[in-house]
């Protein structure tokens, strides 16, 4: 007697579901415009969030590709001295970050320097130069990754708008149709869950991207800071082999 009562039960929802329709087009049309501009929302959320992540991803791993060719080959022509052949080589790896702080140091190294003889006022220079580049590349690979920390944090919000405005849809259902039944309230009760599910689609990547892409930026700033200490102790060499 039981099975069958539960068997007739799941074939009432399930008719009634038919009647109503829960594939996307007929959620879509059931919802009101509230609801509607809720999707809207999340929807360029969500493209904007993936247009950062293949952008910064892109750009990640050019950067990454480029640093371990550009990091051996103007290792040994600092090795040997030749700062013009070190600059030549940066310059032909400009997508890598370490490539962008060195030129900035190498540049502003061979401009002071007039002599055999490097005074400190030249490393100093050098070593602003390396700073300020170094702020400059990591304001480059930040760029985009903070929306997306702002996207993780919104779009489940908007989402509970959304599921707000469905609530309310199906009490309006209820009220007009003057009756409790699953059709009555159908409507209202899709636009609440399909924004809350889409809140949290268009949020966990984000927030989980925005945690990785962070890392590997702080990563990125722990070479380059790497990459200036190494190239200042460098010229500080050249200094006291030219005093000898």
């Amino acid at each position: 007697m039981l099975a069958s009562n539960l068997m007739a039960l799941g074939l009432w929802l399930f008719q009634e579901e038919a009647a109503v329709g829960f594939d996307p087009v007929s959620m879509w049309r059931s919802m009101g415009w509230p609801a509607r501009t809720v999707v809207i929302v999340l929807l360029v959320m969500s493209a904007w969030s993936i247009g950062v992540i293949i952008d910064r991803w892109i750009a990640f791993s050019s950067a990454r590709k480029q640093s371990r060719i550009f990091a051996p080959a103007v290792a040994g022509a600092l090795k040997d001295g030749k700062i013009d052949e070190a600059i030549s080589i940066a310059e032909q790896n400009k997508r890598s970050h370490l490539a962008k702080v060195v030129t900035a140091g190498l540049q502003e190294f061979q401009a002071h320097q007039v002599s055999a003889e490097i005074s400190g006022e030249t490393i100093e220079a050098s070593k602003r130069a390396l700073e300020r580049a170094a702020a400059i590349v990591h304001a480059e690979l930040k760029r985009g990754v903070s929306g997306l920390a702002s996207i993780g944090s919104t779009a489940p919000f908007i989402g509970l708008f959304g599921t707000v405005l469905g609530i309310i849809h199906a009490f309006q259902g209820i009220s007009q149709a003057k009756s409790t039944g699953l059709a009555a309230v159908a409507g209202g009760i899709a636009e609440a869950l399909v924004t809350t599910a889409i809140g949290l689609f268009v949020a966990i990547p984000a927030v989980m991207v925005y945690n990785y892409f962070t890392t590997k930026i702080e990563s990125f700033d722990v070479e380059m800071d790497n990459s200036s200490s190494e190239l200042i102790d460098y010229f500080i060499k050249r200094t006291s082999r030219g005093k000898r």
